[in-house]
């Protein structure tokens, strides 16, 4: 219980600025290709939709909500993935986090989330 509290009054290592930019390039790529794909099926069958149908018009945005409780589970993921690498590490008798123990850990702890 006082694990918890401790974790909610630290401040969330991951800036939501620098979330929200990364999800725009996110948006603007499926965006592009999304358009691409409707441009080249306009050409095969030389049908045209009619004005304002589809997602061309719309814009995606999060709001400020949205970000935060993304970048806490980024935080609860990140943190997770260090402590069972760490767990691995430690049964090997190893010092130090390596690739190799993030990859063994990396299948259940998708799974999990």
């Amino acid at each position: 219980m006082e694990e918890e509290q401790e974790q909610q009054q630290s401040p969330n290592p991951f800036n939501h600025d620098v979330l929200h930019q990364i999800f725009k390039l996110v948006w603007q790529k499926t965006s592009r290709e999304r358009k691409a794909k409707q441009d080249a099926e306009e050409g095969e069958n030389e049908q045209e939709l009619a004005a304002g149908s589809g997602k061309k018009g719309r814009h995606t945005t999060a709001n400020g909500n949205s970000l935060k409780l993304s970048c806490e589970l980024l935080r609860v993921f990140v943190t997770e993935a260090v402590q069972r690498a760490a767990f691995v590490a430690e049964a090997e008798g190893a010092t130090q986090i390596e690739a190799t123990h993030i990859e063994r850990i990396l299948p259940q702890l998708l799974l999990d989330f």
